[in-house]
């Protein structure tokens, strides 16, 4: 439902305006004064604002400069209105950003038309401004390894259709990435992809988001400093196109059973809102959960499960395909060293050795990271040497079957050879104890906790 605030000193065409757009299904909020209106737009989204010139306490023109130099991502249109209507000051109202002048007494017919093209205009603007921003985003896909290779073409044959996507990988493999790949070759690419990261919202906000609130829903205490009172959620801004929600086996079961409604019915009901909003979006989930195994546990939803799953991806952690890591060192030495002014820096094939042995728990994310990390601690470094990576990545310890490790003469500080130690001993226990992390502490005389914290600074990682 579009939002419109009307701004009129007059009560009469206040009370009449109202009545006639509540009629025709808008949302409206009425203001006497620029004040009070300036303090509405703060609180609330607008998709449209009707601006007398003639206001008690400012000039409605000034007003229109202050609405348009507000931060906000979501700026109404702003349609003057006037019974003293001049060609100067329609001519001022259009160089402020006006989208149009209406002249009192208002034609009815004539504000409508006006009204629902300042809406679509609106609405193209967003869209436009999304798409912009989706454009920084480089949606190609790296890697010759067959994983990949299948992977790219797993995507030109799915994409095209309508179909729900569940994609599978652990965290820092590119699940996003290949959501973005997705929409880019779908029937949707000219319209928005939207995504929200189910993990990174607070459960008592994750409803918020999905689905937005309506002015009044929620009380203002709640929603922090500088929070609006009206918020369109994810779900109402994906219309027309995709909806990628990160880590989706996170979700509670009671957010769970809304997001299968919505999915059902392709509306859904905003907090404090009494109409539904019906939607047409091509939702893409990601998961680094086994859903399967969740779905046992009772932490998913089955059927919830059914509608996700329609076609299934999955993204191959860097260990499965560490023949990639050259392409994927040499893009980030690009990225990064335009970036930073250092456009030809390279890495020496020892080191890329090292990169390649690593076994790489942040799969390419880590890897990703630390290009940058090397390329900011090494300002002078013209080739990247196996001396410039991380202690844990040049030096880590080969292994065969638990048995091998790094020689004594490989460190330089006791610091390293101890770590080096500590973390193949812990690798064979963890082995002994077929990757039971309970067992293992148990082995080894720590507490659980203990060795999860342990494992995390050595940069062990339990499916090794």
């Amino acid at each position: 439902m579009n939002h419109v605030l009307i701004v009129d000193d007059e009560a009469d065409i206040r009370n009449s305006l109202e009545s006639i757009l509540t009629d025709e299904g808008y949302l409206v909020t009425t203001a006497a004064s620029a004040g009070e209106a300036l303090t509405l737009l703060a609180d609330a989204i607008y998709d449209v604002v009707l601006l007398d010139i003639w206001l008690p306490d400012r000039d409605g023109l000034d007003t229109l400069g202050d609405i348009r130099q507000m931060d906000s991502a979501h700026l109404p249109e702003v349609i003057i209105i006037s019974g003293h209507g001049t060609i100067e000051a329609a001519v001022r109202a259009t160089k402020l950003g006006a989208y149009d002048f209406l002249e009192k007494p208002l034609s009815l017919d004539r504000t409508l038309i006006v009204l629902k093209n300042a809406i679509n205009a609106r609405q193209l603007r967003e869209d436009n401004q999304e798409f912009v921003r989706q454009l920084s985003f480089r949606v190609g896909i790296t890697g010759n390894s067959v994983p990949m290779k299948a992977l790219r073409q797993q995507i030109k044959l799915m994409a095209p259709t309508n179909g729900r996507v569940l994609i599978y990988g652990e965290s820092g493999t590119g699940k996003e990435l290949i959501g973005r790949a997705m929409h880019a070759e779908s029937l949707r690419k000219d319209r928005v992809f939207v995504e929200l990261n189910c993990a990174a919202i607070p459960e008592d906000h994750i409803e918020t988001e999905l689905f937005g609130y309506r002015r009044g829903a929620i009380p203002s205490g709640s929603l922090g400093n500088g929070a609006p009172l009206e918020k369109r959620g994810t779900f109402e801004r994906a219309d027309g196109g995709t909806l990628f929600l990160d880590e989706v086996g996170d979700m509670s079961l009671k957010t769970q059973a809304k997001v299968l409604r919505a999915l059902d019915e392709q509306s859904f009901l905003p907090v404090g809102a009494i109409h539904s909003i019906h939607v047409d979006v091509r939702v893409i989930a990601a998961t680094n959960k086994d859903l399967e195994e969740e779905i046992a546990r009772g932490n998913f939803r089955e059927d919830l499960f059914y509608r996700l799953n329609v076609i299934p991806f999955y993204v191959p952690p860097l260990r499965e395909r560490k023949e990639d890591i050259p392409l994927l060192v040499k893009e980030f030495l690009q990225e990064f060293g335009q970036q930073y002014g250092r456009p030809h820096v390279e890495m020496h094939p020892d080191a890329l050795d090292a990169l390649r042995q690593y076994h790489w728990p942040g799969n390419v994310r880590e890897l990703r990271n630390l290009v940058e990390r090397v390329l900011i601690l090494n300002p002078k470094a013209q080739r990247i040497e196996r001396k410039h990576l991380p202690m844990l990545v040049a030096r880590e310890p080969a292994r065969d079957g638990g048995k091998a490790g790094a020689r004594s003469d490989d460190f330089s500080t006791l610091q390293e050879a101890r770590e080096a130690y500590e973390r193949d001993y812990i690798l064979k226990k963890l082995d002994e104890c077929a990757g039971n992390v309970t067992r293992a502490a148990e082995a080894l005389g720590l507490e659980r906790s203990h060795l999860y914290r342990k494992m995390k600074a050595l940069g062990v990682n339990v499916k090794e």
